[in-house]
């Protein structure tokens, strides 16, 4: 299994002046100088805060409550067991971004990994997609609060209009968290992290064990299609359009993502390279186990799956219906509290991404956002136009009855090419990388790489299917966008070269070049041998 370094470090960090040459010793804890920064916000996030950001941003709940019923009208509720496959392969996928993270742990995650260790026109595309995927997921996620949630928790008809207010609402709430303070940021989403894992829990047990004596659990459930017709349910589809049993494999997705959000916090987080890989794997695992129990459970209580797939909150209604209204209100506010930290949680790390791109000059209106607030210490001008920029995007999409599964479903496709690329990355420069900080995948490395790569073909094949059109139109929008500033930012600075990223220089040529000189020193000489 991947492992963490068991040699602990020295107990002081190199003065920011110290030379690149002798950058590459392992360290747990890792100071942003070497990378040529200096610290700028306060690093109080620990182990269970760093795991409660992963895996708030997953956020079973959310993710279950909104896309079972699509489930269980594209696939039926067989659909269920593409998740297992989902797991393993988005697990592996955490275990690659948590080697990176161990080696390069700064703010920005993919933005800067792929700056660095490719280049940082190829850094800056990713890190344009990365904020592409969080500004829009945001307000997916806070969207169905207003949209399926609240209607039914306070029995009032929901419509477009106040859908948009209510969801115009809930971002500002989380903004004004965010920018105000870390600290009571952290605090909030462990609350609703530890709500969200006790609530799961229980509603697990409580299902399965009222659903046996009751004698209402029907394993036949767990197999069948529903209205979906059996004849040709495996088949991969044709050109334009994705099988019935693969379009139940976006359950998985668009719910097992946001892991990497801990490595976003990198810079604020205690002992970094051994604490943000654990984090994202764990929350990859946990959210994983649970979330499957939990969709057993419900499928196994769903009596008619072909009338339950005619509502539009199905998990509400099997629960309401076993454990009655009381622990299915329960669960609507349970619910609340967690798309409301997971929301917040998004809305965070797209700030700490815009906040590291203008950090580098690399954003538009960089000179604004780059700056953090000397009072609250945060970067608060970077929440505000991520404030913004939600607002409008819910402006854009409120008038429109689909709204819910285009803003979904561009928040599936986005994080997936996100993964491809960084997965990509680390295939071509594995055997380059700096050395790790403190977690390795080991032996294990082969193996891990070829599910994720399997697990990442596939997941974007299924964005093949013409209902995905629109997502793919405003990918290219954002692209085209995000290219005519790229454009601009070659054209001004020189070209690629103007670019480069702070400190950004050949390690292992430094070290071969006093290697050859005769002046490798026993430090360097152990550096190389770990690099090797």
């Amino acid at each position: 299994m991947p492992q963490y370094s068991p040699n602990e470090p020295p107990a002081h960090e190199p003065p920011a002046h110290t030379s690149r040459s002798h950058a590459p010793q392992v360290q747990a804890t890792t100071g942003v100088e070497e990378f040529g920064y200096q610290q700028a916000m306060k690093r109080g996030t620990g182990r269970f805060a760093s795991f409660a950001v992963a895996f708030a941003f997953v956020s079973i709940a959310t993710g279950i409550f909104t896309t079972y019923g699509s489930v269980l009208n594209s696939s039926g509720p067989a659909g269920i067991w593409t998740w297992p496959i989902v797991i393993v392969g988005q697990l592996a996928v955490a275990f690659i971004f948590g080697s990176l993270a161990a080696r390069i742990p700064v703010t920005g995650y993919s933005y800067q990994w792929t700056s660095r260790l490719a280049n940082p026109v190829l850094g800056w595309i990713i890190g344009w997609i990365s904020f592409t995927f969080l500004a829009i997921v945001v307000v997916a996620v806070d969207y169905t609060i207003a949209s399926t949630v609240l209607p039914v928790l306070l029995n009032y008809q929901g419509t477009a209009l106040n859908a948009w207010v209510i969801t115009g609402v809930v971002i500002l709430a989380q903004a004004f968290l965010v920018g105000l303070s870390t600290k009571w940021t952290e605090r909030v989403n462990n609350f609703a992290v530890s709500a969200e894992l006790a609530g799961m829990v229980a509603l697990v047990l409580l299902l399965l064990g009222v659903g046996f004596v009751a004698k209402e659990a029907n394993f036949a459930n767990l197999f069948s299609t529903g209205a979906i017709p059996s004849e040709g349910y495996l088949s991969f589809g044709t050109f334009t359009s994705a099988g019935p049993w693969m379009l139940g494999f976006l359950l998985g997705a668009f719910t097992i993502v946001g892991f990497e959000s801990a490595a976003n916090l990198a810079e604020e987080t205690k002992d970094p390279a051994r604490v943000v890989p654990r984090a994202m794997w764990q929350a990859v695992l946990a959210s994983g186990v649970l979330g499957f129990l939990f969709l057993v459970a419900v499928t196994l209580l769903a009596g008619d799956p072909v009338e339950l797939a005619k509502s539009a909150t199905p998990i509400a209604d099997v629960i309401t219906r076993t454990l009655g209204p009381v622990v299915g209100t329960a669960l609507l506010v349970l619910v609340v509290i967690a798309i409301f930290a997971c929301g917040m949680v998004i809305l965070m790390s797209g700030v700490r991404l815009v906040w590291a791109m203008s950090r580098d000059e690399r954003f538009p209106g960089w000179q604004a956002w780059r700056k953090v607030s000397p009072r609250f210490g945060t970067p608060l001008n970077a929440t505000v136009l991520m404030c913004v920029i939600g607002e409008l995007i819910l402006a854009i999409f409120s008038t429109r009855t689909d709204a819910l599964f285009g803003l979904f479903a561009a928040a599936t496709l986005l994080p997936a090419i996100i993964y491809a690329a960084t997965v990509a990355l680390y295939v071509a420069k594995r055997r380059s990388l700096p050395p790790s900080r403190g977690f390795d995948l080991g032996r294990w490395e082969i193996p891990v790489i070829a599910v994720a790569v399997v697990w990442l073909v596939f997941e974007l094949s299924l964005f093949r299917d013409a209902s995905f059109a629109d997502p793919w139109t405003y990918v290219l929008i954002m692209l085209v966008i995000g290219a005519a500033y790229l454009v601009y930012l070659l054209v001004t600075r020189g070209g690629a070269r103007g670019l480069a990223m702070p400190e950004m220089r050949s390690i292992d040529a430094e070290l071969d070049a006093d290697a050859a000189a005769g002046h490798e020193t026993p430090q360097k000489a152990q550096g190389t041998q770990e690099r090797r």
